[in-house]
């Protein structure tokens, strides 16, 4: 066998080291092809990949576009998103019309690559910072679907300060309040967390304090720490009980934190 040194290319991911941190990225060997490919080199870039409050739906009055065209860009995108968490929501949206897809979900997938265009270097960093809590953020979008009115849940896992899992999914029931969405979405993400505590104890590193998973919605923290049946709480009722257990045995805690942060 034969040593052939630090990782520096893997299946055009880019490996980048010092003395402090490792960079993983794709800009050289896949963002940069995929805009030559495309013929958006010298397009006009954005500095956002999505505009906010879309309105963006199944359009049966429109023409049909490329369909093997927008599936092999969408496919691109998505595995781009192994290296820019930046991309889970925008990709996310677009993968939802592989199938019944027209001229304005193609501009979408066009707006994300004039994106790419403007921070083509993204990418991520794991610094070693001396500590390995692990901690989480969650957010949801109420009811933003607008064909059908699901919820959309999205979180981001750290640990030792390092970005390591991370996802953006819409869930699969209708639910009529903000904190129910919220809360449907925290059940998810807990478990994502007591998975990371898993995976470290069996590398040996044992968790010393609570995970916390930090939410802006409060009525949903209200309802995590608070077993008291209320009518509008039945149907989460096993989320309940569960996230309840992991609260008493300190494993998680969900500290607050405005949406502005």
């Amino acid at each position: 066998m034969k040593d052939l040194g630090n990782l520096k290319y893997f299946l055009g991911i880019e490996v980048a080291r010092n003395k402090d941190c490792i960079i993983l990225s794709q800009r050289n060997t896949y963002v940069l092809d995929l805009l030559a490919k495309t013929g958006m080199l010298d397009c006009t870039p954005v500095d956002t990949l999505i505009i906010q409050n879309h309105r963006i739906i199944e359009y049966p009055d429109q023409v049909l576009t490329d369909k093997s065209r927008y599936q092999r860009l969408v496919g691109r995108l998505i595995y781009l998103s192994h290296t820019r968490p930046d991309l889970a929501y925008a990709v996310s949206v677009v993968s939802q019309y592989m199938h019944n897809l027209r001229k304005d979900h193609m501009n979408v997938v066009m707006r994300i690559l004039r994106c790419l265009k403007y921070a083509p270097r993204k990418g991520l960093v794991f610094c070693k910072h001396g500590y390995l809590r692990t901690s989480g953020y969650t957010d949801e979008d109420w009811a933003g679907n607008i064909t059908n009115r699901l919820s959309t849940s999205g979180y981001f896992m750290f640990v030792g300060g390092n970005l390591v899992t991370w996802r953006s999914k819409k869930q699969n029931v209708v639910v009529r309040s903000s904190a129910e969405a919220e809360y449907r979405g925290m059940v998810q993400e807990v478990c994502e967390l007591l998975w990371l505590r898993s995976l470290l104890k069996s590398l040996s590193f044992k968790q010393k304090w609570s995970m916390p998973l930090h939410c802006d919605n409060t009525a949903a923290v209200d309802i995590a720490h608070n077993l008291v049946q209320h009518d509008q709480t039945k149907h989460v009722d096993i989320d309940r009980h569960f996230i309840k257990e992991k609260l008493d045995a300190r494993i998680i805690l969900f500290p607050f934190v405005p949406s502005e942060e």
